[in-house]
This record gives structure tokens, sequence and C-alpha cells, in this order.
């Protein structure tokens, strides 16, 4: 099988289809903030002051 083999996309389709990852990827670091945030807000604010 040659390099050349395979699905050709077009400039618009390749624009396309990174704008669409990158939009995902926001999303889902968005969502990983989300929940990291949640979880010290349900955890409170003492749990920085406890010993190690």
């Amino acid at each position: 099988m040659m390099a050349e083999d395979g699905i050709r996309l077009t400039e618009e389709e390749q624009k396309r289809r990174r704008s669409r990852s990158v939009a995902l990827g926001l999303v889902l670091g968005a969502i990983v903030v989300l929940f990291f945030w949640v979880t010290i807000a349900k955890l409170g604010a003492n749990v920085f002051k406890r010993p190690l």
C-alpha cells in the first residue's frame, strides 16, 4: 500500500475537522475544570488546612 492511498480531504473539510477537534477539546477541558471546582466546593475550603 502506498502513502498516496486513502481518503483525501479538501482544505475546507480539514479546517472543519480541525475546528471541531479544538471545540471538543475545549468542552472536555471545561468539564474537567467544572468537576474539579464542584469537588472543591463540596469538600469545603478547610480541605487545604488539614495536616499532611
